[in-house]
């Protein structure tokens, strides 16, 4: 049977983790890192770089780096390169990709089933793209979990009694806080989520943005010079700024030294400039503040008191903030975070948990997940009216009956929507669709069924009946940015051929770097060894040599390959040559050299008598 991994796809790092001997083991990328950049890059040359090389070449090619296409997710967000135009679920497939090919070298075989985590509070369009990126690399999504039900999955399965915990979620671009129950019940372990929340736009990257605006505002002031209009400025800031912030979770002061960032009429000019840790707790406390609505909101839906958590599981790089800690302690009680699980890795883990009781790897584990959002529809005088509450336990079945406004109403218009306001344009709007053939009748006759069902992944299905004609008109919600079915196919394509030139481009480097170190080899060969050589071959070879560097001036790989055989064949006479050499050398000095050898041999017998003797008076020497 395939094996099925778990992908914590991040906004700023992703991680995949597979189930070996039913233990979760993350897997480290190519590079031997256990977490992989979330940053796409396509070079000058066409090529698409992902991980740490793209994050690396940022700097010099900022137009073409895309990075946190993460908080793209479900919107209609596209950059263009060369002329074509990308998707977010076709960036976010090209980091699935390399985390697909890492989990495949890992194990030695291929790999097409993933259970994919997405931030508890993505609403449906957001769910939906996360599946159809998974889908353009390749990969069969089993299913799209929530990232604080996956820590809890990862962190709860060894638990005994039962008991409340809070996941505490603070990521590169997102930010969810969940408050769960697990446990054992009748020999199964169980994760059922009481309620959730969150906001989809806050994480580290606002954290080093306010780092970047703070020296830009410092070198403005100093030089007169704005780094905010400097691109290749701007992304040298941003990485020194994210280093900064990671410095100061360890230190109570760093500098940041940043020479030759730009110039001016005097010549060049650097940034060099101390930040203490309170000056930016200063910077960034409004966003600290941000924390604690979801926080609050959670306890409140759970209807929990703070007293009853009996841990709390900080999740995401961002939580190491000492600042961080200390709000989630202060909000708590005053409870210490559980040091027990890695932040950047157990949402990975969970995730192939999670993979495995779908494969029926992992035995008697329940998930009982939540919808994050209310979900309803637009009703008369543009009032929001909810038919599934949030925190309502997936999977989940609803029906609600409404009627017509108006006299013989013909059709009625279904406004699907996602959110928690009370006037439905305030919130996410999902899809429309019309139910047609109504019969003829006064308003409020009719029967119009309204039914919403959400399946495992949190990806709706609405569906309306006339109870009346029995007719009926359904569909499933793919929010305003999905991709269709055949769009889906064609991104699929194009990734398959963005992995074979990739592959191509391998093959051809090792072809052109063989054939280099082979033309070294029979120069040094030929140098050593140039007496030795026949004159023939020695032009044969240096004929050979010649049209292979010739070759290696172009970049005709099949060329390159043809000469480089070419060389390797020629190559071998000159061996032959000097063995032939060395053996009629050999015969020749065979009779003369035979009472000497004798006489050798001789000498050798007198040594080993000696040498006996000696080992002789040891051995007596160690019996008396």
């Amino acid at each position: 049977m395939a094996r099925a991994v778990g992908i914590d796809l991040g906004t700023t790092n992703s991680v995949v983790s597979i189930l070996e001997g039913g233990e979760p083991t993350v897997i480290a990328n190519a590079q031997g890192s256990r977490t992989t950049p979330s940053v796409v890059a396509f070079a000058k040359n066409g090529e698409v770089l992902v991980g740490e090389v793209a994050k690396r070449q940022a700097v010099t090619n900022v137009d073409r780096t895309i990075r946190s296409v993460k908080r793209e997710m479900g919107t209609n967000w596209t950059v263009e390169i060369d002329g074509k135009k990308f998707t977010p679920q076709q960036i976010s497939a090209f980091v699935l990709q390399k985390l697909k090919q890492d989990a495949e070298a890992y194990l030695g075989e291929k790999i097409t089933d993933a259970v994919i985590t997405v931030p508890a509070y993505f609403n449906d369009s957001q769910r939906q793209a996360t599946k159809e990126a998974g889908q353009i690399a390749g990969l069969n999504v089993l299913r799209i979990i929530n990232e604080p039900t996956s820590a809890a999955l990862a962190y709860g399965l060894d638990k005994e009694k039962d008991q409340t915990i809070l996941v505490f979620d603070l990521g590169g671009g997102t930010f969810d806080v969940s408050l769960l129950d697990v446990g054992q019940e009748d020999g199964h372990g169980f994760v059922e989520v009481k309620a959730t929340s969150g906001d989809n736009h806050l994480g580290g990257d606002d954290w080093d943005q306010r780092v970047v605006d703070e020296l830009v505002t410092r070198f403005k002031n100093a030089h007169g010079v704005d780094l905010a209009k400097d691109k290749m400025a701007l992304q040298r800031l941003r990485e020194a700024a994210e280093k900064a912030k990671i410095e100061l979770s360890a230190q109570t002061e760093t500098t940041i030294n940043l020479p030759y960032i730009t110039a001016s009429s005097e010549g060049p000019l650097h940034l060099e400039e101390k930040l203490t840790r309170a000056e930016f707790q200063r910077i960034t406390a409004d966003l600290l503040e941000r924390c604690k609505g979801p926080f609050h909101q959670v306890i409140k839906d759970a209807g929990v008191k703070v007293s009853d958590i009996a841990h709390v599981v900080l999740v995401g790089g961002s939580t190491r903030m000492p600042a961080v800690s200390e709000l989630v302690k202060e909000l708590t009680g005053g409870k210490e975070p559980n040091k027990g699980v890695n932040p950047d890795e157990v949402v990975a883990i969970g995730a192939a948990l999670q993979a495995g009781v779908l494969k029926g790897e992992v035995k008697d584990v329940l998930l009982l997940d939540v919808t994050p959002l209310s979900l309803g529809i637009e009703t008369k005088g543009g009032i929001f009216t909810k038919i599934i509450e949030r925190n309502t336990t997936i999977p989940t079945k609803r029906s609600e009956v409404f009627t017509t406004a108006e006299d013989n109403q013909p059709s009625v218009q279904i406004q699907v929507y996602q959110g928690e306001r009370e006037i439905a344009a305030y919130n996410k709007k999902l899809a429309t669709f019309e139910l047609t053939g109504i019969a003829p009748a006064p308003r409020g006759i009719p029967q119009i069924e309204v039914t919403f069902d959400i399946d495992a992944n949190g990806i709706v299905n609405v569906s309306a009946k006339d109870l009346g004609t029995g007719k009926e008109q359904s569909m499933t919600i793919t929010g305003g940015s999905a991709l269709g079915k055949d769009d889906i196919e064609r991104m699929m394509r194009e990734a398959e051929s963005y992995a074979e030139d990739d592959r191509k481009r391998r093959e051809d480097a090792e072809v052109r770097n063989n054939a280099d170190a082979l033309a070294y080899q029979t120069e040094k060969f030929l140098r050593e060894n140039d007496d030795k050589v026949p004159a023939d071959v020695k032009t044969e070879v240096n004929d050979s040599l010649a049209e292979l560097k010739k070759a290696l001036e172009g970049t005709d790989t099949a060329v390159i390959r043809d000469s480089a055989e070419k060389l390797a064949t020629v190559s071998q006479k000159m061996g032959s040559a000097i063995y032939a050499q060395s053996q009629a050398a050999g015969a020749e000095g065979a009779a003369p050299g035979a009472d000497a050898g004798a006489g050798g041999q001789q000498a050798k017998a007198d040594e080993d008598v000696v040498e006996a003797e000696i080992v002789d008076d040891e051995r007596e020497g160690g019996t008396k």
